[in-house]
């Protein structure tokens, strides 16, 4: 029994492990009881829990579980079943009821698992309607893709003119669900899609937004990269035009052609009369079940944001003149992607009795070759429909080139099939702790190499083609320290909640497993584990049960089934392991609950926003004294609206608040009083800043048009720093001694200019500071009482930002941070006090690990050296400073978020 189990109650025998939040417990083992007779398997699981009511706490299992999947072996089932809440979808509240079915064909089961969340009780009256939430979530995903910086993007639709096909993202609501935190919390579920109007990149982003307030409260990538339901046919491919006979012989032919490694291999083609070619399509594999195919398509010349989440206009199967594909399909992947697609499918079937990705024979598609503005793609993903490789580069082959690349992505397919772990934190990172391990199974084994072979565990190794493979590799499965205690928080933003970042932990321990159980063996645990016990919102912990008990359901005892408890044990899964996270920062606030949400400081003050422990509740500002005395207080009106974004200069708070219609800027003093309300929009705002009757912030709308604006006591409008014109945008501000300062896209000469500029509100003077180069783009602005901060991208190394530094009147530029360099940081954020400027900054690097996540780094404002802020281990963002060098900050380190500050910088942390 592991050690955090509890004893079954009295109405059955067994192992059960109790539920965290729920009366229902996670996991039930070592039961045999009869199920009720008659009826199919879904009916049978459903009464079997609600024959026992008092140990799985389930009022209606009929009403509130609906069936979505059986999965059935030769002699078991398991059904899984997706909780409702009044009707309305729970995210991540699934439970499964294993059954054994006996020669008499009566059913016994044999084990349950699962989140069913028994504390719910929220109404389903959405007070924010279809569109405002759409709306809402595409601006939340335009305002996260632009960070903290202006660049040409930012301008709306020529001659100003805004229409549905001037938008870079669109969105499109799911419906509602409820997200099981406390009492439950009602939200629009809303898919946002298109690409990233600065860099390309594929968007595809699962947003959820309040139904009672309009904020959006948790929102994730759906893309799942190497580097990071069905299908159904495809309007206009050349594949859906194809007649098929069903019974006659496949139509299929024997191919062949050579893998970027020198090896001739066979693949399965077909001869295209329409094309007079031979195409890379697979009639063989799934002739005998659904006769889908497995297709590998060229997809040169195809812009990523082009096949991500929809089927291209234009590309078709590659083609060649006989069955033997030459050089050209070598070189282009598309052998290693076709070969690749098939030994895995084999490896699934054979291995597994998995008929393709979703269990039931569906079609295989593979495009190959994808680029990113016409140039070099390095990396691969699986949409929710097909596998996405790009072409690479002059280091990089196509990503196709690697069996285990190929491998990771269609168990992605696998995992979506089955436990569909959400790809967001913890579950994400186990998403992609599956995904590599068996995509390195399989490759190994292709290769016929040993576990004990030094490069066994290594991923990607041979995607380089000079680079060797340790080298070349993104990630080894085989590193022996990648432990529990290497966790690293990051919020959403950050590699979807630290998906890729955190996975080792957990694919160590099961490689690690197979190494003590033998191949075979370890492959069929992690497998009965995936698809007969995980279920979506699992995290380490969970996934170490569900092996555990997949292991003991396949008979694993004795010295066997400790060495699995003893991997885990070595990587640091252990039941509360979290608790071990530590920091070296003073805590302000811990437990915030929140994230994106932002803090401000200023005048002794911090100010930030919160939710309760359990997440359920509307987020709100509170304020306190950033030398730690006395008690934080809350600032914001209990309202039910989301209070976010706030700032403060020590005498008052002003923040955001989202509500079903609008979104309100509010003040309050600190020394107490009502809220006023003191603009309201229907559009996105942050940046929010404040000094004494001033109050600057940033709008933007879902076209992605941004502009400045700011307010003096007694002004009923705002006044627009670069007057809303549509050919201008301004964004980024900051205020100090009656100055703002904000990045400036503007138009000149024909061309369009980024700047940094200064507004002196007493005066109205503008002034437009010098630069050194040419700027591609600007990022956050700051501004003291000499000096005017910011960060700039001038183009010579994408990704990189220099630290800028002028005088008020503009003059004087020097860089306190170069943009290239061994030294170069890639900063993205920037808050400045009298004596201090820091940056939020990462480390490019070719792997994740602590030091390529967000840490502060500070110079002195006179440019005298830099520093670490802080040595924690985990994310560091929306800094403000708060005097002097200290700094305080939303820091991830310890798997939640928590208000931290530090009076001085911590140094190098060596």
């Amino acid at each position: 029994m592991p050690a955090h189990a509890a004893a079954a109650p009295a109405d059955g025998p067994g192992d059960l492990v109790p539920g965290k939040g729920t009366a229902t417990p996670a996991l039930v083992e070592g039961i045999k009881e009869a199920a009720p007779a008659g009826g199919n398997a879904a009916d049978a699981a459903r009464g079997h829990l609600a024959g026992h009511k008092d140990r799985y706490r389930i009022a209606d299992p009929q009403r509130d579980l609906r069936p979505t999947r059986t999965t059935v072996t030769d002699r078991t089932e398991t059904v899984r079943l997706q909780q409702k809440h009044k009707g309305v979808d729970v995210l991540g509240g699934e439970y499964l009821v294993r059954m054994e079915k006996r020669n008499d064909g009566k059913r016994v089961v044999t084990g349950t698992s699962g989140r069913y969340f028994t504390g719910l009780d929220t109404d389903l009256k959405a007070d924010v309607s279809e569109d405002v939430a759409v709306e809402r979530a595409v601006i939340a995903t335009l305002r996260d893709l632009a960070g903290h910086r202006l660049d040409s993007t930012d301008i709306p639709a020529k001659k100003g003119i805004k229409n549905e096909s001037a938008r870079s993202l669109q969105g499109v609501s799911r419906g509602l669900v409820v997200l099981p935190k406390g009492a439950g919390v009602l939200t629009h579920h809303v898919t946002v899609r298109g690409k990233d109007p600065l860099t390309g990149q594929p968007v595809l982003r699962e947003v959820y937004v309040d139904a009672k307030a309009g904020f959006p409260v948790l929102q994730y990538s759906g893309i799942k990269t190497f580097g990071g339901p069905q299908q159904t046919a495809r309007t206009g491919s050349a594949e859906s035009a194809r007649a098929v006979d069903t019974e006659a012989p496949h139509p299929g032919v024997p191919g062949s052609g050579v893998k970027y490694d020198g090896t001739t291999v066979e693949l399965g083609v077909y001869k295209d009369t329409a094309r007079n070619e031979y195409v890379m399509t697979d009639y063989s594999r799934m002739w005998g079940s659904s006769k889908n195919l497995i297709s590998t398509w060229d997809a040169r010349g195809k812009d990523i944001g082009e096949v991500s989440g929809r089927w291209p206009d234009g590309i078709k199967e590659f083609g060649s003149p006989t069955p033997q594909f030459g050089p050209e399909f070598t070189e282009a992947g598309a052998v290693d992607a076709h070969w690749a697609a098939g030994k895995v499918y084999d490896y699934y079937k054979k291995v597994h009795g998995r008929d393709s990705l979703d269990g039931r024979g569906m079609a295989i598609n593979s495009l190959v070759g994808a680029t990113q503005f016409g140039g070099p793609y390095v990396n691969a993903f699986w949409d929710g429909s097909k596998m996405v490789y790009g072409q690479g580069d002059k280091e990089y082959r196509t990503l196709s080139a690697d069996l285990d690349v190929v491998g990771h992505e269609m168990t992605h397919g696998v995992v979506e099939n089955s436990a569909n772990l959400v790809y967001a934190g913890q579950s994400g990172a186990l998403n992609e702790a599956l995904a590599d391990y068996f995509g390195r199974a399989i490759a190994l084994d292709a290769a016929g190499k040993s576990m004990d072979d030094p490069e066994a565990g290594l991923l990607g190794a041979h995607l380089c083609r000079t680079k060797g493979p340790r080298e070349c590799a993104f990630r080894d499965l085989n590193d022996g320290h990648t432990t529990a205690k290497n966790f690293l928080g990051v919020t959403f933003g950050s590699d979807n909640g630290g998906v890729h970042l955190n996975s080792t932990i957990f694919s160590g321990a099961l490689w690690d497993i197979r190494k003590d159980l033998g191949r075979s063996l370890a492959d069929r645990v992690a497998y009965k584990a995936l698809t007969e016990y995980m279920t979506p919102l699992d995290g380490f912990t969970e996934g170490r049960d569900a092996v555990i008990a997949a292991a003991k359901a396949l008979g694993v005892s004795g010295s066997e089934l400790r060495s699995v408890t003893r991997a885990f044990n070595a990587h640091g899964i252990v039941p509360n392991w979290e608790l071990a996270l530590g920091v070296d920062s003073d805590p302000l606030l811990d437990r915030l609950n929140t994230a994106g949400t932002g803090a401000g400081a200023g005048g002794g003050w911090w100010a930030t926003a919160r939710s309760n422990d359990d997440g359920s509740e509307a987020y709100s500002v509170w304020a306190g004294r950033t030398d730690g005395t006395g008690a934080p207080k809350p600032i914001s009106p209990n309202d039910g609206r989301f209070h976010v974004y706030p700032a403060t200069d020590g005498k008052t708070v002003v923040w955001a608040a989202y509500g079903p219609t609008s979104v309100d800027i509010l003040q309050r003093p600190l020394t107490g009083g009502l809220a006023k309300k003191l603009y309201s929009t229907e559009g996105g705002v942050s940046g929010l800043r404040v000094e004494g009757d001033t109050v600057v912030f940033e709008t933007t709308d879902p076209y992605g048009s941004r502009h400045v604006g700011y307010l003096r006591k007694g002004d009923k409008e705002p006044t627009w720093v670069d007057g809303g014109r549509y050919e201008q945008a301004t964004a980024l501000p900051s205020i100090s001694g009656g100055r703002i300062a904000y990045a400036k896209l503007y138009p000149e000469g024909g061309t369009t200019r980024f700047g940094t500029e200064v507004l002196d509100l007493r005066t109205g003077a503008r002034t437009l500071a010098a630069q050194l180069g040419t700027p591609q783009g600007i990022g956050q602005t700051g501004i003291n009482g000499t000096h005017v901060f910011w960060l700039v991208d001038e183009g010579t190394n994408a990704g990189h930002a220099a630290v800028r530094r002028a005088d008020l009147d503009g003059s004087h530029p020097v860089d306190l941070g170069a943009q290239t360099g061994p030294d170069a940081l890639h900063a993205y954020d920037l808050t400045a006090s009298e004596s201090a400027v820091t940056v939020t900054a990462l480390v490019p690097d070719t792997a994740y690990r602590n030091e390529t996540l967000p840490k502060l780094w500070q110079f002195a404002a006179d440019g005298s050296g830099r520093a670490r802020v802080s040595c924690n281990r985990g994310e560091q963002s929306s800094a403000a400073a708060a005097g002097g060098r200290q700094v305080v900050w939303i820091d991830g380190t310890t798997g939640h978020t928590d208000l931290v500050t530090r009076t001085r910088p911590a140094g190098n942390c060596g």
